[in-house]
């Protein structure tokens, strides 16, 4: 039987955290949920031993103190693999991923390796302020011209995994740290030539807690790609 894990890693996410679980629990569908807290000084993680205790599919993580996206998620693949989860879908815990999506990746997962939510591709939408939006556009396309792939979406967090299929690769060969680690993910996945598989998604802005994106990161992230087109 086919079993699915969605993942979320959280830094201070207590307004968003309880209505992200009730959306994935609200969808027809067997899911199970996982959750890495980073030591929330919010206290994120008490809110989720409350809902632990109404929701059997939750699952919880915590971490002494903030350690990073690109460690968080390759603990979550581990995981997937440990407990013989046949896809993992990874998304934002701030609400800028709609959770009625994530069927639609279920579906599709079936065919492909790998799936990725993308803003930029026909029909998606990003709805970021205009200088973020601007710097996210410029460099997902700076990002495409570099690697030669037809793919418009490098650094969303909203994708998903065929664990099955993916054989001979894990997050632990993507080396970058910080939103780096999500273009260089897309790159390890190319390298082993598996199917990339783009479907469009409305990206909403946050409405509640404050971004932990460094504005800075996006330059972080072209360093990274030369490193990486340069020392293949």
């Amino acid at each position: 039987m086919s079993k699915t894990l969605i993942f979320s890693a959280t830094y201070n996410e207590k307004e968003n955290i309880e209505e992200l679980i009730e959306k994935i629990n609200k969808l027809n569908e067997i899911l199970d949920i996982l959750i890495i807290d980073d030591n929330s000084p919010d206290k994120t993680g008490d809110i989720l031993k409350i809902l632990k205790k109404k929701n059997k599919n939750l699952n919880y993580i915590f971490r002494e103190k903030k350690l990073g996206l690109d460690s968080a998620h390759k603990i979550a693949y581990q995981y997937a693999l440990d407990k013989n989860y046949t896809k993992l879908i990874t998304m934002d815990a701030d609400l800028s991923h709609n959770p009625k999506e994530i069927p639609k990746f279920i579906k599709l997962l079936d065919e492909h390796e790998f799936v990725i939510g993308s803003r930029y591709s026909k029909g998606g939408n990003c709805e970021m302020p205009f200088l973020r939006l601007l710097l996210s556009v410029i460099g997902n396309s700076f990002i495409k011209l570099c690697m030669r792939l037809e793919c418009s979406e490098f650094t969303t967090s909203y994708r998903g995994f065929n664990l099955k299929k993916l054989k001979n690769f894990h997050l632990n060969n993507v080396k970058s740290k910080g939103y780096s680690f999500f273009m260089e993910t897309i790159y390890r996945i190319n390298q082993k030539r598996f199917n990339i598989y783009e479907i469009p998604i409305n990206f909403k802005n946050r409405s509640k807690g404050k971004s932990k994106i460094p504005k800075i990161e996006i330059f972080r992230t072209l360093k990274n790609l030369f490193l990486l087109i340069l020392f293949k």
